[in-house]
């Protein structure tokens, strides 16, 4: 048998720092992250995980540009066997697609959005194109319902201009035909997060035991507030 190329050992043992940093993670926190105690675990030297993520800051970003991506091929893979013009279908499987991967990997959700790690501070150009990717989605259901005349106008509000300016500079980068669509596409992932970080951070009244219900009338509730159906 021929032994694997030293290019693929070493995307291999690359990997492999990644699902040990998310066991470590998983055992004591994203803060308590250490190159060190993976090399341990690995039983590699120090200097041999440095070649592959030099500070304990290069590694937290490659998991968070990681995590953002895994979650934005959970969303189009929700849109794959939907029609286009399926406008209330489509957000719908968005909507439910991002409450399961946040509970299937929540420690994955915790890092992007739950507490910042002391001393660490994102590079923006390394991981805003994954954060944007995994909102697309959304941005794309809405702006063809938009299209198709599937959003409630009477229900648009009047914007301030300063926030109109803001929204264009994101325009810029994700082009729609009304800003609209992306102040509305702040305002729906705002209220599936609040709910879904609520239930992953065992946040909800000790009473309340079908959180999945209630994630799932909020769905219903924004469809029927945004949307026109047919």
């Amino acid at each position: 048998m021929s032994r694997p190329k030293q290019s693929e050992q070493q995307v291999d043992l690359q990997e492999t720092i990644k699902d040990t940093a998310w066991q470590q993670i998983a055992e004591s926190g994203a803060a308590a992250l250490s190159l060190r105690a993976i090399a341990r675990q690995l039983r590699i030297t120090a200097p041999a995980i440095y070649n592959y993520y030099p500070r304990r800051d290069d590694l937290v970003t490659a998991l968070i540009t990681d995590a953002y991506m895994s979650m934005g091929d959970a969303q189009f893979r929700s849109l794959e066997t939907l029609p286009e013009d399926d406008h209330l279908g489509r957000l719908r499987a968005l909507g439910i697609a991002y409450r399961e991967w946040a509970v299937t990997f929540p420690q994955r959700y915790q890092l992007i959005f739950g507490t910042p790690i002391p001393g660490y501070h994102a590079p923006l150009e390394k991981t805003m194109p994954a954060a944007s990717r995994s909102l697309s989605s959304l941005i794309d259901v809405l702006e063809s319902a938009r299209l198709a005349g599937r959003l409630f106008s009477e229900s648009e509000p009047v914007l301030p201009s300063e926030l109109i300016n803001q929204l264009a500079a994101w325009q810029n980068i994700h082009p729609v035909g009304d800003v609209y669509v992306l102040y509305l596409a702040l305002v729906i992932w705002g209220r599936v997060h609040g709910l879904t970080m609520m239930e992953i951070s065992n946040q909800y009244p000790p009473f309340i035991k079908n959180t999945g219900d209630i994630y799932r009338r909020e769905i219903e509730m924004l469809i029927h507030n945004y949307l026109i159906e047919e």
